[in-house]
């Protein structure tokens, strides 16, 4: 006699199945029968836990990435720092990346992928520019564009990296965190 499931498990094997293939396929490639057939549950209960395959997939494809190493190092340093963090990020941060890139033509993902490129990107450099703006040493009036200048060209190194997959450039990490570290560190400290 098979035993039932318990709600919280069965949208714990959901949700695990769904963010596996999300990761692995992408939104699009992903149809609600493989998660129901990979979480072994009947593809009714994928709507019933989480409404539809779009939240399905906001639910599971979230991104944070570590800011704590931007907040200890000196001004002088931290676009070499930045850089080596976003490069740094584990292969999960890179997957759950790439299911938002392929899923951004949905009209929520792409607002996802927003709030990442915001709270991953541009929000560290702010908070950074704000201490050391606070302390008279830049200009505090443009601490947010430079912040958004400065995340628009790491974004751009992300691209080449991780979504075009130019496997050349990623093997260069030591010349991308300098070169691109200079870039980014310009932008921020300019004159500086």
């Amino acid at each position: 006699m098979a035993t039932r499931a318990s709600g919280r498990s069965t949208r714990e094997a959901i949700h695990a199945a769904a963010s596996r293939l999300f990761r692995e396929r992408g939104y699009a490639r992903t149809p609600v029968r493989d998660i129901a057939a990979l979480a072994e549950v009947n593809p009714a209960l994928v709507i019933r836990y989480f409404g539809s395959k779009e939240e399905l997939f906001l639910e599971t494809m979230r991104l944070t990435i570590d800011d704590e190493p931007l907040l200890d190092v000196p001004i002088e340093r931290f676009g070499e720092r930045f850089v080596n963090v976003v490069l740094s990020s584990d292969q999960d941060i890179v997957d759950v990346y790439l299911a938002l890139v392929r899923g951004s033509g949905e009209q929520r993902i792409a607002e996802r992928l927003r709030e990442v490129h915001e709270d991953s990107l541009v929000a560290p450099l702010r908070t950074r520019l704000s201490r050391v703006d606070t302390a008279g040493c830049a200009d505090p009036a443009d601490a947010d564009l430079r912040a958004r200048m400065a995340a628009a060209v790491v974004g751009g190194l992300l691209y080449s990296v991780w979504v075009a997959g130019d496997h050349t450039l990623a093997r260069q990490r030591d010349a991308l965190v300098r070169r691109y570290g200079a870039i980014v560190q310009d932008i921020i400290t300019p004159g500086g």
